[in-house]
C-alpha cells in the first residue's frame, strides 16, 4: 500500500521499505480525526460490529554464521530442540536489545511435520468455498438492486438496505484474496501450474489484482521484511526528519481518508513498489522479459474482468455491486497488513544489522477472535510463522506451526523476548488509532544500526543463496534473493 498523511510538527525522510513502528507522539489534529475515521471505517469493515469491544529480484536474508557450541547452556538448548545447536546463547549478539533468534533449521524442528503438508484438494476446497461466497454475495447484490422492494425505497433507505450485502461481499473477496496469497507463495499446491491457475482465479478475477505482478512484489517483501530501505509494500519515514518529496506532507495530513484507496494507488500508481497493472517502477528493474510477459497475462485477465462487468452492469450498478465491495476488501487488506507489521516496540534493521529471522520476529501475530481468525485463514494470528516459512506452510498449517514455535521458544526462555502476539478484538478502532497516531513513521531509537557483538557478520549474496535453498525457492524466486548493500 502506498504512503499517506502527516500530522503535528513531525517531519520525516523517506527510507522506502517496510518496518515496524516506534512510539510516535500523537500528530497535530489527530484527536478529532481518529474518532471520525473510526465511524467511517466501521461502515467499511464487514462484520466489525460483531467483534467484541476491546482495546482496537533483489534481496535474500540469512542468519549470520555463528560460533560452535561451547557451553552447557547451549547443550541444554540443543536438547530442548531435539538436535544440535550452532551457537552458544551466552555469546550470541544482541540486536536492538533482543537476543539472536534461533536459526530456521532450529525453528523448523519446533514445528510438527504435518504443518508443512501442502494438499491440493484441501486448498481447492477452500477456493471453492470462498469463491462461492463471493459469487453468492455479488449475485445477491445484483438481485437486490433489481427487486421491486428496493426500487420502491427512498434514496437513504436504499443505501442502508444495500450496505450489509456490500460489506459481506467485500469480506468474501478478502477471504478469497487470502487463498490467492497461498497460491502466490506456492503453498496452494506443489504444482506451479495449479498455483498459477488458482492465483489467476482468486486474485486476477475475483479480487481484480493482477496475480503475477503482486506475486513478484510480495516476494520482495518477504525476502526483506523489516529492512529500512529494502522492504516492500510500505514506505517508512524516520520521525523528525523532513519530508522528501514535499507532497508527502499533504499525504500525511490527509492520511485517515485515504485508507480505502491505498490498494488502488498501490496497484495502479505504483506507490511505493511500482505498477502492478502497467509495468514501471523498482519492482520491474532487472527482471527478465519472461516475467513481464507473464505479468501481461494477469493484467489482461483483471482488466478484461473489470471491463466486462462494467459493460454488462453499467456504471452505476458496477460501482455498487463491484467497486464498493472491492473497497471493503481493500480496507481489510490494509488493516490486516498494517497491524501485523506494526507494534509500539517494533524494530527495523539496516544492512549492518538485518537478517531474515531478526526481521521475521518483528512481525506481529494479532488475535482478532476465533471467528475472524478462522474465516480469514489465520492470516492474522499465524503471521510470524508465515513470515519465517512463507514458501513452506499453507494457511491451514499456520496454527499448529505457531503453537510449535511458541512452545519451542518458551522452552528456550526466548518467547517473551522474541515473539509478539497482541489481542486485537477491536481491530477497526485499533487500526484507526495506530495509523492516525503513527502513520508510517519509525522512531530513530527503533532503528537498529549496530550490534553489540564484535564478530557480527554481514548478510551477503552467498548467505542469501543459502536462505533461498532452505526456503525451497527455485528459478526466478531464488534469483530474487540477493543482497547488495
Amino acid at each position: 500500500m502506498g504512503p499517506s498523511g502527516m500530522g503535528g510538527t513531525s517531519r520525516a525522510r523517506s527510507v522506502s521499505g517496510s518496518t515496524t513502528l516506534g512510539t510516535a507522539p500523537r500528530a497535530r489534529g489527530a484527536s478529532g480525526s481518529a474518532s471520525g475515521s473510526a465511524a467511517l471505517l466501521r461502515s467499511l469493515f464487514p462484520l466489525a460490529l460483531l467483534a467484541p469491544t476491546a482495546s482496537l529480484h533483489q534481496p535474500r536474508p540469512l542468519l549470520p554464521r555463528r560460533p560452535a557450541v561451547s557451553s552447557a547452556a547451549s547443550v541444554r538448548r540443543a536438547a530442548a530442540l531435539g538436535g544440535a545447536l550452532t551457537a552458544d546463547p551466552s555469546t550470541m549478539p544482541i540486536y536492538g536489545g533482543k537476543p539472536e533468534p534461533p536459526s530456521l533449521a532450529e525453528l523448523r524442528r519446533m514445528i510438527p511435520e504435518s504443518a508443512f503438508k501442502i494438499d491440493t484438494m484441501t486448498s481447492v476446497g477452500y477456493l471453492i468455498l470462498d469463491g462461492a461466497a463471493v459469487v453468492v454475495s455479488l449475485f445477491g447484490l445484483h438481485a437486490l438492486l433489481h427487486s421491486v422492494f428496493w426500487l420502491g425505497l427512498p434514496l437513504a433507505a436504499k443505501a442502508v438496505t444495500v450496505a450489509p450485502l456490500q460489506l459481506l461481499a467485500g469480506f468474501a473477496m478478502w477471504t478469497m484474496w487470502c487463498i490467492g496469497h497461498d497460491a502466490g507463495h506456492g503453498t496452494f499446491s506443489k504444482s506451479k501450474l495449479v498455483n498459477d491457475i488458482a492465483g489467476e482465479i482468486s486474485h486476477s478475477v475475483c479480487c481484480l489484482t493482477p496475480f503475477h505482478a503482486w506475486k513478484l512484489s510480495h516476494l520482495q517483501h518477504h525476502l526483506n521484511h523489516n529492512h529500512i530501505s529494502r522492504d516492500y509494500s510500505h514506505q517508512w519515514f524516520i520521525k523528525g526528519q523532513p519530508f522528501e518529496p514535499a507532497w508527502l506532507e499533504v499525504a500525511h495530513a490527509t492520511r485517515n481518508v485515504q485508507i480505502p484507496f491505498f490498494y488502488i494507488v498501490y496497484l495502479l500508481l505504483g506507490v511505493p513498489d511500482g505498477g502492478h497493472v502497467f509495468f514501471y517502477g523498482k519492482m520491474w528493474e532487472g527482471l527478465p522479459a519472461s516475467d513481464k510477459q507473464r505479468g501481461v497475462i494477469s493484467s489482461a485477465v483483471s482488466l478484461a474482468t473489470a471491463l466486462g462487468l462494467w459493460a454488462a452492469l453499467g456504471t452505476a450498478e458496477f460501482g455498487m455491486v463491484c467497486i464498493v465491495p472491492w473497497l471493503v476488501m481493500s480496507c481489510w487488506l490494509f488493516m490486516v497488513t498494517y497491524l501485523q507489521h506494526h507494534s509500539e516496540d517494533g524494530k527495523i534493521y539496516t544492512d549492518e544489522t538485518w537478517s531474515f529471522t531478526r526481521g521475521g520476529f518483528e512481525t506481529v501475530d494479532r488475535d482478532y477472535g476465533t471467528l475472524f481468525n478462522n474465516l480469514c485463514h489465520h492470516m492474522m494470528d499465524g503471521h510470524v510463522a508465515h513470515h519465517l516459512f512463507f514458501s513452506k506452510i499453507p494457511h491451514y498449517g499456520l496454527k499448529p506451526a505457531t503453537d510449535g514455535i511458541t512452545a519451542g521458544l518458551d522452552k528456550l526462555g526466548l518467547k517473551q523476548a522474541l515473539y509478539k502476539s497482541i489481542t486485537t478484538h477491536d481491530f477497526v478502532q485499533e487500526v484507526v488509532t495506530q495509523f492516525d497516531r503513527n502513520w508510517f513513521f519509525v522512531e530513530e531509537a527503533n532503528v537498529v544500526r549496530e550490534c553489540t557483538y564484535e564478530r557480527c557478520e554481514l548478510v551477503t549474496d552467498d548467505s542469501m543463496a543459502e536462505l533461498a535453498a532452505e526456503l525451497g525457492l527455485k528459478g526466478g524466486e531464488a534469483q530474487a534473493a540477493t543482497f547488495h548493500p
